[in-house]
Protein backbone atom coordinates (compact mmCIF):
# COMPACT_ATOMS: atom_id res chain seq x y z
CA UNK A 1 0.00 0.00 0.00
CA UNK A 2 2.54 2.36 0.99
CA UNK A 3 4.59 2.07 -2.65
CA UNK A 4 1.03 2.37 -4.41
CA UNK A 5 0.83 5.74 -2.44
CA UNK A 6 4.08 6.27 -3.53
CA UNK A 7 3.34 5.84 -6.84
CA UNK A 8 0.00 7.88 -7.14
CA UNK A 9 1.81 10.87 -5.92
CA UNK A 10 4.21 11.13 -8.55
CA UNK A 11 1.08 11.03 -10.89
CA UNK A 12 -0.21 13.81 -9.34
CA UNK A 13 -0.43 16.87 -11.82
CA UNK A 14 2.07 19.79 -11.06
CA UNK A 15 1.32 21.91 -8.22
CA UNK A 16 -1.19 19.64 -6.67
CA UNK A 17 -1.26 19.31 -2.56
CA UNK A 18 -1.62 16.67 -0.08
CA UNK A 19 -4.56 17.34 1.50
CA UNK A 20 -3.97 15.67 5.55
CA UNK A 21 -7.04 17.55 6.88
CA UNK A 22 -10.02 19.68 5.50
CA UNK A 23 -12.18 21.37 7.91
CA UNK A 24 -15.26 23.50 7.70
CA UNK A 25 -15.72 25.73 10.12
CA UNK A 26 -18.54 28.00 11.22
CA UNK A 27 -20.25 27.59 7.66
CA UNK A 28 -23.26 29.45 6.97
CA UNK A 29 -25.57 29.69 3.65
CA UNK A 30 -28.32 31.37 2.74
CA UNK A 31 -30.55 31.47 0.16
CA UNK A 32 -33.82 34.03 -0.25
CA UNK A 33 -36.37 32.58 2.23
CA UNK A 34 -34.20 29.28 3.77
CA UNK A 35 -31.15 28.91 5.90
CA UNK A 36 -29.79 26.27 4.15
CA UNK A 37 -26.19 25.52 5.77
CA UNK A 38 -26.57 27.01 9.91
CA UNK A 39 -22.97 27.11 11.99
CA UNK A 40 -22.10 23.99 10.44
CA UNK A 41 -19.04 22.50 11.24
CA UNK A 42 -17.27 19.74 8.81
CA UNK A 43 -13.82 17.95 9.05
CA UNK A 44 -12.47 14.71 6.98
CA UNK A 45 -8.84 13.65 7.45
CA UNK A 46 -6.32 12.10 4.99
CA UNK A 47 -6.43 7.82 5.29
CA UNK A 48 -10.44 8.57 6.48
CA UNK A 49 -13.95 7.68 4.64
CA UNK A 50 -15.97 10.21 6.49
CA UNK A 51 -19.84 9.53 5.71
CA UNK A 52 -22.25 12.53 5.28
CA UNK A 53 -26.27 12.04 6.63
CA UNK A 54 -29.35 13.31 6.26
CA UNK A 55 -32.64 13.98 4.81
CA UNK A 56 -33.73 16.06 1.75
CA UNK A 57 -32.88 19.47 2.35
CA UNK A 58 -30.56 19.26 5.47
CA UNK A 59 -27.64 20.50 3.85
CA UNK A 60 -25.59 17.88 2.23
CA UNK A 61 -25.78 19.10 -0.82
CA UNK A 62 -25.29 22.79 -0.39
CA UNK A 63 -22.56 22.35 2.40
CA UNK A 64 -20.32 19.63 -0.53
CA UNK A 65 -21.23 22.41 -3.17
CA UNK A 66 -19.72 25.17 -1.01
CA UNK A 67 -16.69 22.57 -0.88
CA UNK A 68 -16.68 21.61 -4.35
CA UNK A 69 -16.75 25.87 -5.54
CA UNK A 70 -20.79 25.54 -6.63
CA UNK A 71 -21.61 27.76 -4.05
CA UNK A 72 -19.50 30.45 -1.36
CA UNK A 73 -20.27 30.58 1.80
CA UNK A 74 -21.62 33.77 3.67
CA UNK A 75 -19.53 32.86 6.76
CA UNK A 76 -16.95 30.56 7.98
CA UNK A 77 -14.11 29.25 6.64
CA UNK A 78 -12.40 26.11 4.72
CA UNK A 79 -9.44 25.52 5.58
CA UNK A 80 -6.73 22.71 4.07
CA UNK A 81 -3.60 21.44 6.44
CA UNK A 82 -4.72 24.35 8.94
CA UNK A 83 -4.81 26.96 6.37
CA UNK A 84 -7.67 29.22 5.42
CA UNK A 85 -8.88 28.64 1.95
CA UNK A 86 -11.37 30.33 -0.04
CA UNK A 87 -12.68 27.75 -2.98
CA UNK A 88 -14.10 30.01 -6.20
CA UNK A 89 -15.22 27.67 -8.75
CA UNK A 90 -14.61 23.94 -9.07
CA UNK A 91 -11.74 24.53 -11.08
CA UNK A 92 -9.87 26.06 -7.65
CA UNK A 93 -11.78 23.27 -6.18
CA UNK A 94 -9.26 20.76 -8.03
CA UNK A 95 -6.54 22.83 -8.21
CA UNK A 96 -6.71 22.28 -4.36
CA UNK A 97 -6.69 18.48 -4.52
CA UNK A 98 -10.69 18.07 -3.78
CA UNK A 99 -12.36 16.04 -7.01
CA UNK A 100 -16.45 15.20 -6.77
CA UNK A 101 -18.34 12.22 -7.97
CA UNK A 102 -21.62 13.06 -9.00
CA UNK A 103 -24.67 10.75 -8.85
CA UNK A 104 -25.89 10.88 -12.47
CA UNK A 105 -22.16 10.87 -13.87
CA UNK A 106 -20.50 13.94 -16.57
CA UNK A 107 -19.27 11.97 -19.06
CA UNK A 108 -19.70 12.19 -22.79
CA UNK A 109 -21.27 8.65 -24.12
CA UNK A 110 -19.43 9.22 -27.68
CA UNK A 111 -15.88 9.51 -26.78
CA UNK A 112 -13.77 7.25 -25.64
CA UNK A 113 -12.78 6.96 -21.72
CA UNK A 114 -9.36 8.94 -22.07
CA UNK A 115 -10.91 11.80 -24.37
CA UNK A 116 -13.62 12.17 -21.55
CA UNK A 117 -10.46 12.45 -18.73
CA UNK A 118 -8.79 14.94 -21.35
CA UNK A 119 -11.65 17.19 -21.41
CA UNK A 120 -10.62 20.72 -19.96
CA UNK A 121 -7.29 19.75 -19.46
CA UNK A 122 -3.93 21.47 -21.20
CA UNK A 123 -2.34 19.42 -23.69
CA UNK A 124 1.05 18.74 -23.18
CA UNK A 125 1.73 19.36 -27.05
CA UNK A 126 0.14 22.80 -27.53
CA UNK A 127 -2.50 22.25 -30.06
CA UNK A 128 -2.10 18.60 -30.42
CA UNK A 129 -3.66 16.19 -28.53
CA UNK A 130 -1.71 13.74 -26.35
CA UNK A 131 -4.08 10.92 -25.37
CA UNK A 132 -1.26 8.56 -25.64
CA UNK A 133 0.23 10.22 -22.62
CA UNK A 134 -3.17 10.33 -20.65
CA UNK A 135 -4.41 6.28 -21.85
CA UNK A 136 -0.59 5.58 -20.54
CA UNK A 137 -1.35 7.87 -16.65
CA UNK A 138 -5.01 5.97 -16.91
CA UNK A 139 -3.68 2.49 -17.31
CA UNK A 140 -0.84 3.07 -14.27
CA UNK A 141 -4.22 4.62 -11.96
CA UNK A 142 -6.29 1.88 -13.19
CA UNK A 143 -3.87 -0.58 -12.42
CA UNK A 144 -2.79 0.65 -8.47
CA UNK A 145 -5.66 1.39 -7.76
CA UNK A 146 -7.77 -1.69 -9.72
CA UNK A 147 -10.05 0.49 -11.60
CA UNK A 148 -9.87 -2.03 -14.49
CA UNK A 149 -10.92 -0.04 -17.46
CA UNK A 150 -9.73 0.57 -21.26
CA UNK A 151 -8.70 4.15 -22.11
CA UNK A 152 -9.56 3.43 -25.80
CA UNK A 153 -13.19 2.20 -25.64
CA UNK A 154 -16.40 5.16 -26.08
CA UNK A 155 -18.40 5.49 -22.73
CA UNK A 156 -21.49 4.52 -24.43
CA UNK A 157 -20.24 0.82 -24.40
CA UNK A 158 -19.01 0.65 -21.06
CA UNK A 159 -21.43 -1.37 -18.12
CA UNK A 160 -22.59 1.82 -15.44
CA UNK A 161 -20.37 0.35 -12.83
CA UNK A 162 -17.34 0.72 -15.15
CA UNK A 163 -18.54 4.26 -15.94
CA UNK A 164 -18.14 4.72 -12.12
CA UNK A 165 -14.82 3.71 -12.76
CA UNK A 166 -13.96 6.56 -15.06
CA UNK A 167 -15.61 8.89 -12.83
CA UNK A 168 -12.57 7.83 -10.10
CA UNK A 169 -9.88 7.80 -12.42
CA UNK A 170 -10.66 11.28 -14.10
CA UNK A 171 -10.84 12.81 -10.56
CA UNK A 172 -7.56 10.65 -9.46
CA UNK A 173 -5.89 11.76 -12.85
CA UNK A 174 -6.50 15.19 -11.96
CA UNK A 175 -4.70 15.09 -8.71
CA UNK A 176 -7.56 14.51 -6.09
CA UNK A 177 -6.64 13.66 -3.07
CA UNK A 178 -10.14 14.71 -1.10
CA UNK A 179 -13.04 12.96 -3.13
CA UNK A 180 -16.89 13.43 -2.47
CA UNK A 181 -19.33 11.18 -3.61
CA UNK A 182 -22.23 11.32 -4.13
CA UNK A 183 -24.79 8.75 -3.53
CA UNK A 184 -22.02 6.16 -5.60
CA UNK A 185 -23.91 3.10 -5.01
CA UNK A 186 -27.60 4.36 -6.25
CA UNK A 187 -27.12 2.95 -9.66
CA UNK A 188 -24.91 0.16 -9.01
CA UNK A 189 -25.51 -4.11 -8.50
CA UNK A 190 -24.45 -5.42 -5.08
CA UNK A 191 -21.14 -7.17 -6.76
CA UNK A 192 -20.59 -3.68 -8.28
CA UNK A 193 -21.41 -1.87 -5.12
CA UNK A 194 -18.95 -4.55 -3.27
CA UNK A 195 -15.79 -4.10 -6.01
CA UNK A 196 -16.67 -0.31 -5.29
CA UNK A 197 -16.44 -0.58 -1.77
CA UNK A 198 -13.10 -2.55 -2.42
CA UNK A 199 -11.95 0.79 -4.12
CA UNK A 200 -12.67 2.97 -1.69
CA UNK A 201 -10.94 1.06 1.13
CA UNK A 202 -7.77 1.34 -0.81
CA UNK A 203 -8.21 4.78 -1.53
CA UNK A 204 -8.28 5.11 1.95
CA UNK A 205 -5.47 2.63 2.83
CA UNK A 206 -3.52 5.36 0.27
CA UNK A 207 -3.97 8.58 1.68
CA UNK A 208 -7.13 9.85 0.26
CA UNK A 209 -10.19 11.75 2.56
CA UNK A 210 -13.14 10.31 1.27
CA UNK A 211 -16.66 12.12 1.75
CA UNK A 212 -19.04 9.27 1.41
CA UNK A 213 -23.04 10.85 0.81
CA UNK A 214 -25.70 8.39 1.32
CA UNK A 215 -29.20 7.16 2.28
CA UNK A 216 -28.58 3.70 2.58
CA UNK A 217 -27.53 3.00 6.12
CA UNK A 218 -26.03 0.00 6.17
CA UNK A 219 -23.50 1.01 3.45
CA UNK A 220 -22.60 3.92 5.75
CA UNK A 221 -21.74 1.07 8.49
CA UNK A 222 -19.44 -0.99 6.33
CA UNK A 223 -17.65 1.63 4.46
CA UNK A 224 -16.80 4.32 6.74
CA UNK A 225 -14.99 5.58 9.60
CA UNK A 226 -17.07 8.58 10.85
CA UNK A 227 -20.57 9.38 10.61
CA UNK A 228 -21.99 13.04 10.76
CA UNK A 229 -25.44 13.41 10.52
CA UNK A 230 -27.22 16.74 9.16
CA UNK A 231 -30.87 18.19 9.64
CA UNK A 232 -32.86 21.42 8.79
CA UNK A 233 -29.07 22.81 7.70
CA UNK A 234 -27.61 21.93 11.20
CA UNK A 235 -24.82 19.73 11.91
CA UNK A 236 -26.51 17.02 15.16
CA UNK A 237 -23.81 14.99 15.67
CA UNK A 238 -20.35 13.38 14.28
CA UNK A 239 -19.61 10.14 15.79
CA UNK A 240 -17.26 7.15 15.16
CA UNK A 241 -19.17 4.76 12.85
CA UNK A 242 -17.86 1.84 15.65
CA UNK A 243 -20.47 3.95 17.89
CA UNK A 244 -23.59 3.30 15.19
CA UNK A 245 -26.64 1.58 14.51
CA UNK A 246 -29.02 1.91 11.45
CA UNK A 247 -31.83 2.40 14.45
CA UNK A 248 -29.58 5.25 16.01
CA UNK A 249 -28.69 6.66 12.92
CA UNK A 250 -32.38 7.34 11.38
CA UNK A 251 -33.30 8.73 15.04
CA UNK A 252 -30.40 11.55 14.31
CA UNK A 253 -31.72 11.83 10.94
CA UNK A 254 -35.22 12.46 11.64
CA UNK A 255 -35.61 13.69 14.62
CA UNK A 256 -37.49 10.03 16.45
CA UNK A 257 -37.61 6.69 16.56
CA UNK A 258 -37.92 5.32 12.75
CA UNK A 259 -39.29 2.04 12.06
CA UNK A 260 -36.93 0.02 9.79
CA UNK A 261 -37.63 -3.36 9.92
CA UNK A 262 -41.39 -4.53 8.52
CA UNK A 263 -43.76 -7.22 10.18
CA UNK A 264 -45.26 -8.27 7.36
CA UNK A 265 -48.29 -11.06 7.52
CA UNK A 266 -47.66 -13.76 5.41
CA UNK A 267 -48.69 -13.15 1.51
CA UNK A 268 -52.32 -14.24 1.32
CA UNK A 269 -52.67 -14.30 -2.66
CA UNK A 270 -56.37 -14.29 -4.48
CA UNK A 271 -57.64 -13.93 -7.65
CA UNK A 272 -55.25 -12.91 -10.55
CA UNK A 273 -55.48 -9.13 -11.22
CA UNK A 274 -52.81 -8.04 -13.85
CA UNK A 275 -51.41 -10.54 -16.75
CA UNK A 276 -48.76 -9.52 -19.32
CA UNK A 277 -48.50 -11.77 -22.32
CA UNK A 278 -45.37 -11.55 -24.45
CA UNK A 279 -45.61 -7.35 -24.42
CA UNK A 280 -42.89 -5.90 -26.12
CA UNK A 281 -42.27 -1.73 -26.68
CA UNK A 282 -40.15 0.52 -28.07
CA UNK A 283 -38.04 2.98 -25.81
CA UNK A 284 -37.65 6.67 -26.26
CA UNK A 285 -35.05 6.47 -28.68
CA UNK A 286 -36.78 3.97 -31.04
CA UNK A 287 -35.18 0.99 -29.70
CA UNK A 288 -36.19 -2.31 -28.36
CA UNK A 289 -37.64 -1.09 -24.67
CA UNK A 290 -39.84 -3.97 -23.73
CA UNK A 291 -38.93 -7.22 -25.38
CA UNK A 292 -41.66 -10.35 -25.26
CA UNK A 293 -42.46 -9.51 -21.13
CA UNK A 294 -44.81 -12.19 -19.40
CA UNK A 295 -46.17 -11.72 -15.67
CA UNK A 296 -49.03 -12.05 -13.68
CA UNK A 297 -50.09 -10.66 -10.38
CA UNK A 298 -52.37 -11.47 -8.32
CA UNK A 299 -54.45 -9.69 -5.36
CA UNK A 300 -53.02 -9.37 -2.18
CA UNK A 301 -49.39 -10.06 -3.11
CA UNK A 302 -46.65 -7.25 -3.83
CA UNK A 303 -44.51 -8.63 -6.89
CA UNK A 304 -41.26 -6.47 -7.03
CA UNK A 305 -39.45 -5.77 -10.32
CA UNK A 306 -35.58 -5.21 -9.58
CA UNK A 307 -33.02 -3.82 -12.37
CA UNK A 308 -30.19 -1.68 -13.23
CA UNK A 309 -31.90 1.82 -14.60
CA UNK A 310 -32.81 1.71 -18.40
CA UNK A 311 -33.52 -2.09 -18.72
CA UNK A 312 -37.25 -1.25 -19.51
CA UNK A 313 -38.64 -0.47 -15.91
CA UNK A 314 -40.20 2.59 -17.29
CA UNK A 315 -41.44 0.87 -20.50
CA UNK A 316 -43.08 -1.68 -18.21
CA UNK A 317 -44.90 0.52 -16.32
CA UNK A 318 -46.23 2.94 -19.15
CA UNK A 319 -47.20 -0.05 -21.12
CA UNK A 320 -49.58 -0.94 -18.03
CA UNK A 321 -51.12 2.23 -17.36
CA UNK A 322 -51.44 3.33 -21.24
CA UNK A 323 -48.84 6.14 -21.70
CA UNK A 324 -47.13 4.28 -24.16
CA UNK A 325 -47.58 2.22 -26.74
CA UNK A 326 -47.69 -1.89 -26.98
CA UNK A 327 -46.15 -2.78 -30.00
CA UNK A 328 -46.82 -6.89 -29.74
CA UNK A 329 -48.54 -8.98 -26.67
CA UNK A 330 -51.67 -8.08 -24.64
CA UNK A 331 -52.56 -6.57 -21.30
CA UNK A 332 -55.39 -7.66 -19.07
CA UNK A 333 -57.05 -6.28 -16.06
CA UNK A 334 -59.31 -8.45 -14.35
CA UNK A 335 -59.37 -10.58 -16.92
CA UNK A 336 -60.36 -7.30 -19.77
CA UNK A 337 -57.61 -6.81 -22.46
CA UNK A 338 -56.52 -3.32 -21.70
CA UNK A 339 -54.11 -3.40 -24.39
CA UNK A 340 -53.19 0.65 -25.23
CA UNK A 341 -56.12 1.42 -23.73
CA UNK A 342 -56.33 4.86 -22.96
CA UNK A 343 -56.00 5.65 -19.45
CA UNK A 344 -59.01 6.80 -18.57
CA UNK A 345 -60.00 3.25 -19.02
CA UNK A 346 -57.43 1.82 -17.28
CA UNK A 347 -59.06 4.56 -14.09
CA UNK A 348 -62.38 3.19 -14.71
CA UNK A 349 -62.06 -0.55 -14.50
CA UNK A 350 -59.54 0.34 -10.98
CA UNK A 351 -56.07 0.76 -12.14
CA UNK A 352 -54.20 3.38 -10.05
CA UNK A 353 -50.38 4.70 -11.24
CA UNK A 354 -47.52 5.82 -8.93
CA UNK A 355 -45.66 7.58 -11.75
CA UNK A 356 -41.42 7.26 -11.44
CA UNK A 357 -41.34 11.15 -12.89
CA UNK A 358 -43.50 12.84 -10.34
CA UNK A 359 -43.35 16.58 -11.22
CA UNK A 360 -43.62 15.81 -14.60
CA UNK A 361 -46.45 12.35 -14.85
CA UNK A 362 -47.52 12.78 -11.49
CA UNK A 363 -48.61 16.27 -10.57
CA UNK A 364 -49.10 19.58 -12.27
CA UNK A 365 -46.61 22.00 -10.21
CA UNK A 366 -48.50 25.20 -10.50
CA UNK A 367 -51.60 23.81 -9.42
CA UNK A 368 -52.56 23.86 -6.12
CA UNK A 369 -52.92 20.65 -3.54
CA UNK A 370 -56.51 20.25 -4.00
CA UNK A 371 -56.06 20.69 -7.47
CA UNK A 372 -53.96 17.87 -8.06
CA UNK A 373 -56.00 15.83 -5.70
CA UNK A 374 -58.93 15.48 -8.21
CA UNK A 375 -56.95 15.69 -11.55
CA UNK A 376 -57.97 12.34 -12.75
CA UNK A 377 -61.66 12.64 -10.71
CA UNK A 378 -62.54 16.23 -11.66
CA UNK A 379 -65.83 15.58 -13.20
CA UNK A 380 -66.75 12.78 -11.14
CA UNK A 381 -70.79 13.34 -9.88
CA UNK A 382 -68.78 13.69 -6.11
CA UNK A 383 -67.12 16.29 -7.49
CA UNK A 384 -69.73 18.05 -10.07
CA UNK A 385 -73.14 19.24 -10.69
CA UNK A 386 -74.62 17.67 -13.75
CA UNK A 387 -70.87 16.70 -14.33
CA UNK A 388 -70.50 20.42 -15.56
CA UNK A 389 -69.79 23.11 -12.50
CA UNK A 390 -67.52 21.85 -9.78
CA UNK A 391 -68.21 21.59 -6.28
CA UNK A 392 -65.14 23.51 -4.94
CA UNK A 393 -66.08 23.20 -1.33
CA UNK A 394 -66.44 19.26 -1.60
CA UNK A 395 -63.42 19.15 -3.72
CA UNK A 396 -61.20 20.76 -0.61
CA UNK A 397 -62.99 18.76 2.12
CA UNK A 398 -61.93 15.82 0.14
CA UNK A 399 -58.48 16.50 0.01
CA UNK A 400 -58.64 18.10 3.82
CA UNK A 401 -59.16 14.48 4.91
CA UNK A 402 -56.41 12.99 2.85
CA UNK A 403 -54.08 15.81 4.24
CA UNK A 404 -55.06 14.18 7.90
CA UNK A 405 -55.19 10.14 6.65
CA UNK A 406 -51.74 10.67 4.61
CA UNK A 407 -49.87 12.95 7.00
CA UNK A 408 -49.08 15.70 4.31
CA UNK A 409 -46.97 18.47 5.26
CA UNK A 410 -48.94 21.74 3.56
CA UNK A 411 -50.20 24.90 4.98
CA UNK A 412 -53.70 24.46 3.65
CA UNK A 413 -55.52 22.64 0.51
CA UNK A 414 -55.01 26.14 -2.04
CA UNK A 415 -51.08 25.66 -1.74
CA UNK A 416 -49.07 25.51 -4.99
CA UNK A 417 -47.43 21.90 -5.20
CA UNK A 418 -44.35 23.19 -5.97
CA UNK A 419 -44.11 24.73 -2.31
CA UNK A 420 -44.03 21.47 -0.88
CA UNK A 421 -41.00 19.14 -0.64
CA UNK A 422 -40.67 15.98 -2.56
CA UNK A 423 -41.51 13.43 0.24
CA UNK A 424 -45.04 15.28 0.74
CA UNK A 425 -46.15 15.92 -2.83
CA UNK A 426 -45.34 11.80 -2.98
CA UNK A 427 -47.88 11.45 -0.54
CA UNK A 428 -49.97 13.05 -2.41
CA UNK A 429 -49.87 11.13 -5.36
CA UNK A 430 -50.00 8.47 -3.17
CA UNK A 431 -53.31 9.73 -1.26
CA UNK A 432 -55.03 10.65 -4.58
CA UNK A 433 -54.40 7.22 -6.17
CA UNK A 434 -55.29 5.00 -3.20
CA UNK A 435 -58.46 7.21 -3.11
CA UNK A 436 -60.21 5.32 -6.13
CA UNK A 437 -59.67 2.21 -4.09
CA UNK A 438 -57.25 0.30 -6.49
CA UNK A 439 -57.43 -3.20 -8.01
CA UNK A 440 -54.34 -3.29 -9.14
CA UNK A 441 -51.69 -0.29 -8.39
CA UNK A 442 -48.24 -0.07 -10.35
CA UNK A 443 -45.94 1.56 -7.69
CA UNK A 444 -42.95 3.05 -9.80
CA UNK A 445 -39.60 4.25 -7.59
CA UNK A 446 -42.44 5.51 -4.62
CA UNK A 447 -39.53 6.63 -2.69
CA UNK A 448 -37.04 7.81 -5.25
CA UNK A 449 -35.51 11.12 -3.42
CA UNK A 450 -37.74 10.83 -0.03
CA UNK A 451 -36.72 11.02 3.19
CA UNK A 452 -36.38 8.29 5.37
CA UNK A 453 -39.83 9.62 7.52
CA UNK A 454 -41.95 9.72 4.55
CA UNK A 455 -40.89 6.89 3.13
CA UNK A 456 -41.01 4.92 6.64
CA UNK A 457 -45.12 5.97 5.77
CA UNK A 458 -45.25 4.64 2.50
CA UNK A 459 -43.63 1.05 2.86
CA UNK A 460 -46.23 0.78 5.48
CA UNK A 461 -49.43 2.08 3.75
CA UNK A 462 -48.52 0.07 0.32
CA UNK A 463 -48.30 -3.19 3.42
CA UNK A 464 -51.70 -2.49 4.64
CA UNK A 465 -52.85 -2.43 0.77
CA UNK A 466 -51.36 -5.21 -0.03
CA UNK A 467 -53.63 -6.87 3.10
CA UNK A 468 -56.17 -5.30 1.97
CA UNK A 469 -56.08 -7.42 -1.36
CA UNK A 470 -55.01 -4.53 -3.83
CA UNK A 471 -52.66 -6.70 -6.18
CA UNK A 472 -49.19 -4.16 -5.91
CA UNK A 473 -46.59 -4.31 -9.10
CA UNK A 474 -43.51 -2.10 -7.27
CA UNK A 475 -40.96 -0.81 -9.64
CA UNK A 476 -38.01 0.25 -7.80
CA UNK A 477 -33.68 0.23 -8.15
CA UNK A 478 -33.73 0.22 -4.52
CA UNK A 479 -32.78 -3.48 -3.68
CA UNK A 480 -33.41 -2.87 0.12
CA UNK A 481 -36.93 -1.78 -0.68
CA UNK A 482 -38.06 -4.55 -2.91
CA UNK A 483 -36.78 -6.96 -0.06
CA UNK A 484 -38.70 -5.43 2.62
CA UNK A 485 -42.02 -5.39 0.49
CA UNK A 486 -41.87 -7.63 -2.40
CA UNK A 487 -43.59 -11.36 -1.90
CA UNK A 488 -42.10 -12.37 -5.30
CA UNK A 489 -39.30 -10.81 -7.03
CA UNK A 490 -38.98 -10.25 -11.01
CA UNK A 491 -35.42 -9.02 -12.26
CA UNK A 492 -35.53 -7.32 -15.70
CA UNK A 493 -32.34 -7.25 -17.73
CA UNK A 494 -32.43 -5.10 -21.40
CA UNK A 495 -35.87 -5.20 -21.79
CA UNK A 496 -36.62 -8.81 -20.83
CA UNK A 497 -37.41 -10.62 -17.18
CA UNK A 498 -34.46 -12.93 -16.74
CA UNK A 499 -35.95 -14.47 -13.67
CA UNK A 500 -38.56 -14.75 -10.84
CA UNK A 501 -37.83 -15.30 -6.98
CA UNK A 502 -39.78 -15.97 -4.22
CA UNK A 503 -38.63 -12.98 -1.28
CA UNK A 504 -38.27 -15.76 1.20
CA UNK A 505 -35.67 -17.78 -0.78
CA UNK A 506 -33.99 -14.73 -2.15
CA UNK A 507 -30.37 -14.70 -2.84
CA UNK A 508 -28.86 -11.14 -2.86
CA UNK A 509 -25.76 -12.69 -4.91
CA UNK A 510 -28.16 -14.21 -7.47
CA UNK A 511 -29.91 -11.25 -7.93
CA UNK A 512 -27.31 -9.30 -8.41
CA UNK A 513 -26.04 -11.76 -11.36
CA UNK A 514 -29.33 -11.53 -12.97
CA UNK A 515 -29.15 -7.79 -13.28
CA UNK A 516 -26.49 -8.17 -15.41
CA UNK A 517 -27.82 -10.60 -17.35
CA UNK A 518 -25.77 -13.50 -15.63
CA UNK A 519 -27.23 -16.68 -13.25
Amino acid sequence: MAEAAKIASSLLPTGHQRINQLEMVGIVKRFPGVLAADKIDFNVKAGEIHALLGENGAGKSTLMKMLYGLYHPDEGQIRINGVKTIIRSPQDAIQRGIGMIHQHFMLVPSLTVAENIALGMKSSRGLRLDLDVVSRRVLELSEIYNLKVDPGLPIWQLAVGEQQRVEILRALYKGAALLILDEPTAVLTPQEVDGLFRILKQLADDGHGLVFISHKLHEVLEISHRVTVLRDGRRVNSIPTSEATRPKLAEMMVGRPVLLEYEKNPPDPREQRLALEGVSALSNRGTVGLDGVSLSLRGGEIVGVAGVSGNGQQELAQCISGLRQVTAGSVEVDGIDVTNAHPSKLHAIGLSYIPEERMIDGVIKEFSVAENYVLQDHAHPKFTTARIFMLFHKIREACRQAIDAFEIKTPSTETLVKSLSGGNIQKLVLARELSRDPGVLIAAQPTRGVDIGATEYIHQRLLQERDKGTAILLISEDLDEIRALSDRIAVMYEGQIVGEVENKDVDIEQLGLLMTGGG
